[in-house]
């Protein structure tokens, strides 16, 4: 069977934009300016023109590529690897395979978003996303213009074990525009729905910079990850959300955005001492410092147990 490749984001962008209007008129209508802000939405529209320019290429080179290089190398080009050692040669086109496939697309979502805040270079591409100290539809558009070279090598192993890439592709699709739904601040919580899957309310505390919310709910699409792996926390509507980063870009150019925490990397290796200093800048945490000047979120969240 030839799978018919369906887009889910452009199929889905009017509807998307409809929202996005909608909530904007309906901000300035009820008065509430901490929604949105005229020069960060304009930011965040740049930062996702710029990644609507740069993603197709991406798509194109990196993703396509890998996912039908990875595909065919485990078989049958390669003395079939599936079909000799897992016993089958690929995965069919059934319905249920599709909802399988978007499972592990989830999981491998939460790992890739975890890792974005757990590693400091990868954090330098995600910090973009997180920059806004508003959240709204326009916050989903503030998207990483070099997140996307790295992003598929987590996905890679779907297409390795015998998904198609074309089933792939289309979950990633289906998991960003879940992703873009939960970006308001007025959605209600949705019940029973609050028990498996990631609401917006969920994703306030994600995007929220008081402490005890950071590096919190990092699932796409369902919440048993988050909760599996340690890093769940409900929203708690006693308390005030702050959005944004603990060290802002403070502007709204978008190369600015883009770079900061780029150059911040680059400052902190060339003032490192040795070469473990230097790496751990890198590669570890966000906030790791030799001598504890800046903290990571899990000291910081010690220090707030104490």
């Amino acid at each position: 069977m030839k799978a018919l490749v369906i887009q889910p984001l452009f199929w889905a962008a009017p509807l998307l934009i409809s929202l996005l209007v909608a909530e904007f008129i309906y901000s300035k209508v009820k008065g509430h300016k901490h929604i949105y802000n005229l020069k960060d939405f304009i930011a965040s529209s740049l930062m996702g023109f710029g990644a609507m320019i740069l993603n197709p290429l991406v798509k194109l080179f990196i993703s396509a590529l890998l996912f039908y290089v990875a595909y065919e190398l485990f078989n049958p080009i390669v003395n079939g690897v599936r079909t000799n050692i897992l016993g089958y040669a690929s995965f069919s086109w059934a319905w249920y395979v599709w909802i399988i496939c978007q499972i592990l697309d989830d999981l491998s979502h939460y790992w890739l978003h975890r890792f974005n805040h757990t590693v400091r270079f990868m954090w330098a591409a995600h910090i973009v996303h997180h920059s806004s100290e508003h959240y709204n539809y326009g916050t989903a558009l503030r998207l990483s213009w070099t997140a996307m070279i790295y992003k598929p090598l987590f996905y890679v192993w779907l297409p390795v074990i015998g998904f198609h890439p074309e089933m792939v592709v289309v979950c990633l699709g289906v998991e960003s525009v879940w992703q873009f739904l939960l970006h308001t601040s007025y959605c209600p919580k949705l019940k029973f729905l609050e028990f498996f899957l990631i609401t917006p309310k969920q994703h306030q505390v994600h995007h929220a910079t008081n402490v005890e919310y950071l590096d919190k709910n990092h699932g796409a699409i369902l919440n048993i990850w988050d909760r599996i792996f340690g890093t769940w926390k409900d929203y708690d509507h006693k308390i005030n959300i702050n959005y944004g980063v603990v060290h802002s870009p403070n502007s709204y150019n978008p190369f600015v955005i883009a770079t900061h925490e780029y150059k911040s990397i680059w400052k902190d290796v060339k003032s490192a001492k040795n070469f473990h200093d230097a790496f751990m800048y890198v590669f570890g945490p966000p906030g790791w410092s030799p001598t504890g000047e800046t903290l990571t979120v899990k000291q910081l969240q010690k220090t707030l147990v104490k």
